[in-house]
């Protein structure tokens, strides 16, 4: 998709919670771009409005003011071409591995259709992307059965199942050690190329936002606001080791000063 008909496009958006005096302005003026198949960052201090962002472009949250458009359409309600993974990997108890990632084919057409004729073509592709982020032999494993790392896996093999146009990720490895993040991180980056899926992920991580984005964006404080858009000059595909290097390293400090400021 060309720049001038990018998937998502933001333009002077606002969002204020709550009527009156007492209401909060969430997020303010925001101008932003995602391209088909880019993976974008939102970086920036606690309470900025990241999250937010994110309800607005998968139509969890209307806007107060500007123009919220994907795939050329204005965002009207809840997207069913959005995939969503979040901090806590929010796996139901009661419900295998299998049965958790099937989740949204339960609910999104045409796949809620579909799924009682052809469970087993969908049980079959589930447990392909289980295998594929190192999950195969897992799917009859209940959430309390697996390692924290293995449960955000299963979270974003979740989001991923319906072949959704975006995939928005909130904080997804916030809660991990650091050697299963940056297992992860290769997990994703993996992903990303092989499903072609849009990505925008929220994150306080910069060096994971170096490493997996195209595009990092900074926000200020409440309220959020863009002070700086950076494309990643990093060469495709990334292996950790590129995380010692100087130009990564250059880049996470260009991030990391304009959020002190």
């Amino acid at each position: 998709m060309s720049a001038a008909h990018p998937l998502v496009r933001l333009d002077k958006v606002s969002l204020r919670y709550g009527k009156g005096p007492q209401s909060t302005l969430a997020i303010d003026q925001i101008d932003l771009t995602i391209r088909r198949g880019e993976f974008v960052a939102v970086v920036g201090p606690s309470g900025c409005g990241k999250s937010t962002l994110m309800k607005i472009i998968s139509g969890l949250v209307p806007i107060s003011d500007g123009v919220a458009l994907v795939e050329d359409r204005e965002i009207a309600g809840p997207l069913k071409s959005v995939g969503m993974a979040f901090q806590a990997a929010n796996l139901l108890p009661w419900r295998t591995t299998v049965d958790n990632v099937m989740l949204p084919l339960e609910v999104v057409e045409p796949h809620k259709r579909r799924l009682g004729s052809h469970r087993a073509e969908y049980v079959a592709k589930v447990e392909a992307l289980l295998k594929r982020v190192g999950l195969g032999g897992f799917g009859s494993k209940f959430p309390w059965e697996l390692s924290g790392g293995m449960q955000q896996r299963t979270s974003i093999c979740r989001a991923l199942i319906h072949q959704p146009e975006i995939l928005l990720l909130d904080e997804p490895f916030g809660a991990l050690d650091a050697f299963t993040r940056e297992d992860l991180w290769c997990t994703l980056r993996d992903l990303h190329v092989e499903q072609g899926v849009t990505v925008m992920l929220v994150t306080h991580d910069l060096r994971e936002a170096t490493f997996l984005a195209d595009t990092v964006y900074v926000f200020s404080p409440r309220p959020g606001r863009i002070i700086l858009r950076h494309e990643v000059d990093l060469p495709r595909p990334r292996d950790l080791s590129i995380t010692y290097s100087p130009a990564f390293t250059e880049t996470v400090q260009l991030l990391r000063s304009h959020i002190r400021h």
